[in-house]
């Protein structure tokens, strides 16, 4: 080689050593995707629980690992798109919530580690082959888990409500949330109470549906959640309280919303346990390994100022169980 190529190749050594340095440096940084089902002006307190998780074992947020979040604003079909965001993004992990977007996250991310959040049953979306063996790359955390959540809130609504007889099951049957309405209906036809369905697909549906309920002088309302419903709790619980119809809800955040009860896992608390997947995904762990945990704790929300402006009386004896009430 001569003077000349020599100088040239050690000069581009110099310039590619430092790149490969920065680069290397770059990557000792953790990346993890952050994919919720609602949008961030309604869903941010699942973020904030996640990263208040990291804090307790000692990342920092924006200095000792990144997070990149993306947002479905309640429109299920954009998982897919969004996770393929995040994979372009070379996540070491990515946390993902909901039934519809684990299971989108089965089909297209097919070798990085994902920990899901808030999947009622695992086994029966398909999500994982068992809780203790979950098998592929995804683990993470049910909230319900066979634990009959919504037969136990509609026994309580009964408390509340003792002489209704029919009841409304507001869900969206693009939500893979049927095995749910089964038992809703199974469970308020066990309680001497008539069932009816109503199906809502978008935003526009809803205001139809509860002047359904009205037209056919309902009782009771059960809201299935599902991205969908829980992006527009606020809009429901509203047309609830105007339609006056007692309503029972899966997720805590519908009774601070202004709805009359709720009995659920606190999914704040499963995004904040979540961290505790990540980490040890972080430091080698394999998730299929991790098996899938289920809640072992739920929460009781009765909204007492809801239930003054339907002119209910909470028996003192419910009131005693719960572990908020709202005023």
């Amino acid at each position: 080689m001569d003077r000349r190529a020599f100088i040239g190749t050690l000069a581009g050594s110099l310039l590619t050593v430092p790149l490969i340095a920065d680069a290397q440096q770059a990557r000792s940084v953790p990346r993890i995707g952050f994919l919720e089902a609602g949008a961030v002006s309604a869903n941010q307190h699942f973020l904030d629980a996640f990263q208040s998780g990291l804090r307790e074992l000692g990342y920092v947020p924006g200095k000792t690992v990144i997070i990149d979040d993306r947002w479905a604003g309640g429109q299920a079909e954009r998982f897919p798109k969004l996770l393929a965001e995040l994979v372009t993004l070379r996540p070491d992990v990515i946390v993902v919530g909901s039934a519809l977007g684990a299971k989108a996250a089965k089909a297209v991310v097919t070798s990085i580690p994902v920990v899901f959040v808030g999947v009622s049953d695992p086994i029966a979306a398909g999500v994982v082959e068992s809780l203790a063996h979950p098998g592929a790359n995804l683990t993470g955390l049910a909230n319900n888990a066979g634990q009959g959540l919504i037969s136990k809130g509609i026994q309580l609504l009964r408390e509340i409500v003792p002489r209704a007889s029919s009841v409304a099951i507001l869900w969206n049957p693009a939500g893979a949330v049927d095995p749910k309405r089964r038992e809703s209906e199974e469970a308020a036809r066990a309680l001497g109470m008539t069932a009816s369905s109503f199906e809502v697909r978008d935003v526009g549906g809803f205001e139809e549906a509860f002047a359904r309920m009205r037209k056919e002088h309902i009782d009771a309302l059960i809201v299935i959640t599902d991205p969908l419903t829980l992006q527009h709790r606020a809009a429901i619980v509203k047309l609830a309280a105007a339609s006056r119809i007692p309503g029972v809800y899966e997720f805590v955040e519908f009774a601070r919303a202004g709805g009359l009860i709720a009995y659920s896992a606190n999914v704040p608390a499963l995004f904040h346990r979540a961290a505790i997947y990540v980490d040890e995904i972080l430091k080698g762990a394999k998730p299929a390994d991790l098996p899938v945990e289920q809640p072992t704790t739920f929460t009781l929300i009765i909204n007492v100022k809801t239930a003054k402006a339907l002119g209910l009386t909470i028996p003192q004896s419910l009131l005693l169980r719960a572990d908020e009430v709202i005023q």
